[in-house]
C-alpha cells in the first residue's frame, strides 16, 4: 500500500492545481447576491434611493447620484436588511495609517474628511455627500495623492478612491 501514497498525493495536488486556474480571484468571481440582499436593495430603490449593479451583479447604492433620503429608506427597509457578518478588529497599524491619512487630508484643506471607524479602520460612506466624494477626485486630487503616498498605502480604503 505504500507505493500508492505518492500517486494519491500527486493526483490530489494536480486536481487542486487545476481547480485554481492560476488566476487571482476578482469581484466578478464573487457569488451572486443572495435573495435577502436583493430584497433589501429593491426596498431601498422603492423608497427612492438610486441603486447600481456592480460587475459581480451585487446591488449597491449609487454614490454618484444624490440620495438624500438614504437614512429614511434604510429605516423603512430595516426588516429586509441581510444579516451582517461580524467585523473583525482592525490591525492597529492599519487604523493608525487611516487616521494619519485623515489627518493629512484635513491639513491639506479637506476639512470635512472623516476619521476612520476605530473598530474597522474604514469610514462610513454616509458621513459625506456625493459632491464631497467627487471633490476628492477633482479639487483635492493632489492632496489625495500626497496623503496616500505619505502613508504608502497606494490608496486602500480612501474615501472616494
Amino acid at each position: 500500500m505504500r507505493k500508492f501514497v505518492p500517486v494519491t498525493v500527486l493526483a490530489l495536488a494536480l486536481a487542486l492545481g487545476a481547480c485554481s486556474g492560476g488566476k487571482e480571484p476578482s469581484a466578478s468571481d464573487s457569488p451572486p447576491p443572495g435573495r435577502d440582499e436583493v430584497a433589501y436593495y429593491d426596498c431601498l430603490e422603492e423608497h427612492g434611493v438610486p441603486i447600481v449593479l456592480l460587475d459581480s451583479g451585487s446591488p449597491r447604492v449609487d454614490k454618484d447620484k444624490p440620495h438624500d433620503n438614504l437614512a429614511a429608506a434604510e429605516k423603512a427597509c430595516e426588516s429586509k436588511a441581510p444579516q451582517q457578518t461580524p467585523v473583525t478588529k482592525v490591525d492597529p497599524r492599519v487604523l493608525a495609517a487611516a487616521r494619519e491619512e485623515a489627518r493629512c487630508l484635513r491639513a491639506e484643506g479637506v476639512s470635512w474628511y472623516p476619521d476612520p471607524d476605530p473598530a474597522t479602520g474604514t469610514y462610513d460612506p454616509r458621513a459625506v455627500t456625493p459632491e464631497q466624494t467627487a471633490e476628492l477626485r477633482t479639487k483635492y486630487a493632489e492632496a489625495t495623492r500626497k496623503c496616500r503616498l505619505d502613508r504608502g498605502s497606494g490608496g486602500n480604503g480612501v474615501l472616494g478612491g
